[in-house]
């Protein structure tokens, strides 16, 4: 099986020492080009400057070492690609690496909706080869591109050099990616115009990018016969890019139904993960992964050790069918603390409807392990990455827990993801997420914002005020939009803009969103009136960011809700890809 991971940024520190490797790869490949190798990290992250969006599918051994790359330039304005280079390790070279990387190279095109993929590939004639080993190493890849049905465009003045006074000239090749129907001239003449002037602007003037526009004569665009017997890729080769067929991946567990207060009127109840995966079915978008497990250490770099450890002990004792809800709360006094368990409750929690039972620990373990695995697929290469969390965790503080919340998971998760890079957190749930506020509120490195409902009439009451926008060295790292009750789409998208523009101006490395369906008409929780519509929009404007997305689901009660507003905001979010693409 070989590992393909496609990376669209070089923002996270995990990225840049692949990238890094496929910059030495590129080196040792092209050693006359070695310039271009330090370009491509700002070909990712600056695709304004280049006009055009870039995308590194790199092959990676089991222990990380990068075998392979092909880069991809997309250019959005004829929504056609081109396979700028791809290098396989000359000591893995037979091993499959090459075939897994155009395939991968191919699903991602589809995946982008792009009409088609162009190539350069030097000519494989003899008369303008003198040296045997370079047609020897020319045919050998004409010969591979023909296999996957990929030939040269013929009668054209493309095959003119461009910047290259000795060697071969380059022909153009087209992989139409499975479309029957045939390339047409003006389709390719806008294509090839954007190529040149995109990628070969320093060497070649507008006199000569626009005669060779003109060349293309042919309608439609006429293609080489084959030369070299085509041959099927093999069984083990078709595996190699399953990782890419999916852009999206949702890692949810049984485990989280375990928590289940069957008391009348409790609303988070496990139907609502049975909602939620009917919700990424009809999308069509996903491939489910399953949550891997970490251990308490995780959690402890957010909360404090005797909270995780009150909650741990008192559901471990907790063997009565009947759950304990807190009804006493004292003065936070660190040194007296209730000398019983359940009274004790009270000292830790917020509210009088977050009932302890036996399984809420484990339950509120298993979410966390959700986001985290989210997380780590999300830095392994994921554009979105969607933990179906249950229990929620928004609300749930350094040492607190309430508002159904035990553990922070879209905290815990954000703690990760910032040690590979700057981090936002944006909770879109109805509710304001006090304790992801509280958890960040006087860190620099995280930009944490929130929609929600007003605290003079929504809980938690206490905090989600717009004037509070961090304190220390995270002044001005907070941000609050309250809104009125009955809030509709125009208010709410105005709000998601301007929340938009400070993501994109804080430039994080990734972007966790605390995805709440509560903020549906007829949630029994919330008192907005959106539409799935308008989670289709808001999932496009976030996606549209550009940022490796990792989302963690909060709150929304209305099972139905749950169905139409989940499938509503990824497939709004895979609109937002596509554009962006």
């Amino acid at each position: 099986m070989i590992r393909i991971r496609c990376i669209l940024s070089a923002a996270l520190a995990r990225g840049r020492d692949s990238i890094a490797q496929a910059q030495e790869l590129f080196r040792r490949a092209y050693p006359e080009e070695s310039a271009y190798a330090a370009k491509i990290p700002e070909m990712l992250d600056r695709p304004f400057r280049h006009h055009f969006r870039a995308a590194l599918l790199l092959s990676e051994s089991a222990r990380g070492k990068v075998t392979g790359f092909s880069l991809v330039l997309h250019f959005p304005e004829v929504n056609s690609s081109l396979l700028d280079f791809l290098v396989v390790d000359s000591e893995v070279r037979g091993g499959g690496v090459g075939t897994a990387l155009y395939k991968a190279t191919r699903e991602y095109c589809r995946r982008i909706g792009s009409r088609g993929l162009y190539m350069e590939v030097l000519s494989d004639a003899a008369a303008l080869n003198p040296d045997p080993r370079a047609l020897a190493e020319n045919r050998r890849r004409m010969r591979f591109y023909e296999s996957f049905g990929v030939r040269p465009i013929v009668g054209t003045d493309y095959e003119e050099p461009v910047g290259r006074p000795e060697g071969p000239p380059p022909s153009l090749l087209f992989d139409g990616l499975g479309r029957p129907r045939p390339l047409r001239r003006a389709e390719a003449r806008a294509a090839v115009r954007l190529i040149l002037s995109r990628k070969y602007s320093h060497v070649v003037g507008p006199d000569y990018i626009e005669r060779v526009v003109e060349s293309f004569v042919d309608d439609p665009v006429r293609f080489r016969p084959p030369r070299y017997r085509r041959r099927a890729p093999e069984a083990s080769q078709q595996v190699a890019v399953g990782r890419l067929e999916k852009a999206f991946a949702v890692i949810c567990t049984d485990r989280q139904e375990i928590h289940h207060v069957a008391d009348r009127g409790y609303v988070e109840r496990p139907a609502r993960v049975g909602a939620l995966r009917k919700a990424v079915e009809g999308t069509g978008l996903f491939t489910e992964i399953a949550p891997r497990h970490f251990g308490e250490g995780p959690i402890l770099a957010v909360h404090d050790r005797d909270f995780v450890s009150y909650l741990r002990r008192v559901c471990r004792l907790l063997t009565s069918p009947q759950p304990v809800y807190p009804y006493v709360f004292p003065i936070r006094r660190q040194d007296r603390p209730p000398r019983e368990l359940a009274v004790r409750a009270g000292y830790y929690c917020i509210d009088t409807f977050t009932p302890l039972d036996h399984n809420a620990y484990l339950a509120a373990r298993a979410a966390v392990d959700a986001a985290l695995t989210g997380a780590e697929e999300l830095l392994r290469g994921r554009p979105v990455v969607y933990a179906v969390c249950r229990p929620p965790g928004h609300h749930a503080g350094r040492r607190t827990f309430g508002g159904f919340c035990y553990f922070n998971n879209a905290a815990i998760a954000a703690q990760r993801l910032c040690t590979e890079g700057r981090t936002a957190v944006l909770d879109i749930d109805y509710h304001h997420g006090n304790g992801t506020q509280e958890i960040f509120y006087e860190r620099p490195d995280v930009l944490t914002i929130s929609l929600h409902g007003h605290p003079n009439t929504a809980y938690p009451y206490f905090s989600g005020f717009a004037d509070e926008k961090g304190a220390g060295a995270g002044e001005g790292c907070n941000r609050n939009f309250p809104l009125a009750d009955g809030c509709g789409e125009a208010p709410y998208l105005k709000a998601i803009d301007e929340a938009v523009r400070l993501i994109a101006r804080s430039d994080p490395a990734c972007l966790v969103v605390c995805l709440g369906l509560d903020t549906l008409r007829g949630d029994p929780t919330g008192s907005f009136a959106l539409t799935p519509g308008t989670l289709r929009k808001v999932g496009a404007a976030l996606a549209a960011l550009g940022k490796p997305t990792l989302v963690v689901q909060e709150g929304g009660y209305s099972l139905r809700n749950l169905r139409r507003g989940g499938q509503a905001f990824f497939l709004g979010m895979a609109d937002g890809l596509a554009r962006r693409a």
